[in-house]
């Protein structure tokens, strides 16, 4: 005799916003717009995070859980850790590749490891700052400064000289940094969902750089969704973006950042940036960008960014009942 079939509950989203880091009110705007979508196609819920803890309410046989969470705690594996230990499914990326990706130096050796080309730089703790004279003998002087484990461009600073960055660095306390030669060129942004390449998104800052106030100041940017790219180009970042979501060990979502350089003789260079596992979601983002390229509109997209946590869930779920 055929056994019954099992009904596999529908999993109620509980969208996850705020927390503690840097990045707390951008975090808030992507949970409203992502909440608002979600409730199209699943029941959904949104709650605020104020502490580095996992909210007692939420139940691992009833809730899959869509964070928005920026920065510290939220992106760097602190929260997907809490989530596993208490059987929750999540959608994006999981503890590991989180703690990786977040540490924007391991980031590059492994995207490096891949085979897609980066920018020359080094990482150093604040107690072991290398003198100015040493980082610009093999860097250059024209230098981007920045905190190797901060989204959204927190406390980017470019640099010209030497005594430019002598000052920087003594006004550096805490953290690791990141130094990195300045490449121009013309920054590109490729969201990747499920392991393919959505499209690529050409970024504009009016002052030339895309820092934390043209990120988030209307009218000091502009976005060139798809960006004016010959085929061959627009297929190199593509591949270059699902290479580096590979290396990382990133599962469901995550967005590459890129440099193009145009160098003397050797035609347009390629250089990644960053991977970014939580980016910025509300529907003028830069991934929901890159996914209208690809056909994709905001609530198909964040439907589809939930859909393998669902499918976790039911399977563990089939696999208890």
């Amino acid at each position: 005799m055929g056994g019954r079939a099992v009904s596999v509950p529908r999993p109620i989203i509980t969208v996850l916003a705020g927390g503690t880091s840097a990045e707390r009110e951008v975090s808030l705007g992507s949970g409203r717009a992502c909440a608002l979508a979600l409730a199209r196609s699943f029941p959904t819920r949104l709650l605020e995070i104020a502490t580095d803890a996992l909210p007692a309410e939420i139940d691992p046989e009833q809730h899959v859980v869509f964070s928005t969470l920026h920065g510290t705690f939220g992106e760097d594996g602190g929260m997907q850790r809490l989530l596993a230990g208490a059987g929750i499914n999540y959608t994006g990326c999981d503890a590991t590749a989180s703690a990786l990706t977040m540490d924007k130096a391991r980031t590059k050796a492994a995207v490096a490891a891949g085979g897609v080309g980066v920018v020359q730089g080094l990482a150093f703790a604040s107690a072991q700052k290398p003198p100015a004279g040493e980082i610009v003998a093999a860097l250059g002087e024209q230098l981007v400064v920045k905190p190797n484990n901060e989204g959204s461009s927190v406390g980017l600073a470019l640099v010209s000289s030497q005594a430019e960055l002598a000052g920087k660095l003594a006004a550096i306390t805490q953290g690791t940094w990141l130094v990195e030669k300045r490449v121009i060129g013309r920054e590109l942004s490729v969201g990747v969902l499920e392991g393919r390449a959505l499209g690529v998104v050409e970024i504009r800052p009016r002052s030339g750089v895309y820092d934390f106030a043209s990120k988030y100041t209307k009218g000091l940017t502009e976005y060139l969704a798809p960006a004016p790219l010959d085929a061959a180009t627009t297929r190199a970042a593509q591949v270059a973006a699902e290479t580096a979501f590979t290396a990382c060990g990133c599962r469901d979502y995550a967005r590459a950042d890129f440099i193009l350089a145009a160098e003397k003789n050797e035609g347009n260079t390629l250089y990644f940036l960053e991977l970014n596992t939580l980016p910025g979601m509300k529907e003028t983002s830069l991934l929901p960008m890159s996914a209208r390229c690809a056909g994709l509109d905001f609530s198909a997209l964040v439907r589809e960014m939930a859909a393998s946590a669902v499918r976790r869930f039911r399977a563990g779920i089939s696999a208890v009942t």
